[in-house]
């Protein structure tokens, strides 16, 4: 089954490359691909936050009144969700949908001189001439299948300069949608060092996969405010 998840990313990869030329844009099209496919959870993650932010003020009367009663706390909360029709943890599940792509893509564009990904083993039975050509973002990134840690070690500074760029990108992506969510300051300080936590998950990972997950992001951001602008002036036309 892994296999097979692995090797469905990669032939989506060789077709997209087969229409553009470039396996960066052909992994940023797959990215808005999977997007679209995952449009109906994503709009009802973006609606369940939506109804979070609007009970809040609720939320914070019940923490204040059963402040010294945590099991009551508890009691009081569940039930006002559930009178509301409200999941809490209904912004979670396209993210754990994402999960299993990222680590697919990650094996795909990765792997070890033993055990290589798929596109790797691609590129290694290329002629030697072609492999370079193969494996660059346009002029951006020289080599997708590289993790900014081995460009440090191997090529220094100047060279890490838009690998660095792209782990940056990598975190806010992280950073900022959990600062956009309703909560608490103690929510979106996990949020933040959930952020630099994966800094370094993206400083170990291959491009490419840095590509997929920052365009992902990106994309998620722009149909979140949208929809979220989109409910507010839908609530305020009714009321």
């Amino acid at each position: 089954m892994w296999l097979a998840i692995k090797e469905g990313i990669f032939a989506a990869l060789q077709y997209l490359h087969d229409l553009t030329g470039d396996y960066g844009v052909a992994i940023i099209l797959l990215t808005v691909c999977i997007r679209a496919l995952m449009v109906p959870l994503t709009v009802k993650q973006t609606r369940s936050m939506y109804e979070l932010q609007r009970i809040q003020p609720k939320i914070k009367q019940l923490q204040k009144k059963y402040k010294n009663d945590k099991e009551k706390l508890q009691e009081e909360t569940l039930k006002f969700y559930q009178e509301n029709k409200v999941n809490p943890l209904g912004g979670c599940l396209p993210l754990l949908l994402q999960m299993p792509i990222f680590i697919a893509l990650y094996q795909v564009l990765g792997g070890t001189e033993t055990r290589p990904g798929l596109f790797l083993q691609y590129v290694a039975a290329l002629p030697e001439a072609a492999q370079a050509a193969a494996t660059r973002f346009w002029i951006i990134l020289p080599d997708l299948t590289a993790t900014p840690m081995s460009i440090w070690n191997d090529d220094g500074l100047l060279s890490v300069i838009p690998y660095a760029l792209l782990v940056v990108l990598f975190g806010l992506s992280i950073w900022l949608p959990q600062m956009l969510m309703p909560g608490e300051s103690q929510q979106k300080q996990v949020g933040m060092i959930m952020a630099f936590f994966m800094l370094y998950i993206g400083w170990i990972s291959p491009a490419g996969v840095l590509v997929y997950w920052v365009t992902s992001s990106l994309l998620g951001i722009v149909q979140q405010q949208v929809q979220m602008k989109f409910l507010a002036q839908r609530e305020g036309a009714t009321t």
